[in-house]
């Protein structure tokens, strides 16, 4: 019985150092999604903003997402990182900005 448990843990260790790459850019990835989601659903569909914060709401809670209605930009934080996306006009919609 000892045997499976070290087995499945070996297991479960090469599967993190597999996925190691993806793992890593995870934290980036959720605001950047959040961020793009919001900008989107606020400035592409011109939805209120509390029916957006629900939109990208996810299990993993974002630490801040402030939207700027006046330059049409959206930076969400969360896990140590921040992302922005911005409106760039009808045809263009929302993309994100590079980090600076």
């Amino acid at each position: 019985m000892k045997r499976v448990g070290v087995v499945l843990l070996l297991a479960v260790l090469a599967l993190i150092w597999h996925e190691r790459l993806a793992l890593q850019a995870f934290p980036g990835i959720l605001s950047a999604y959040s961020a793009k989601e919001y900008c989107s659903c606020r400035y592409v569909m011109n939805n209120p903003p509390e029916y957006c914060q629900g939109y990208v709401k996810q299990y993993l809670p974002l630490s801040e997402l402030l939207d700027d209605p006046a330059h049409q930009r959206v930076t969400a934080s969360g896990l140590g990182q921040s992302n922005s996306a911005a409106w760039g006009g009808p045809r263009q919609g929302c993309r994100l900005l590079p980090a600076q």
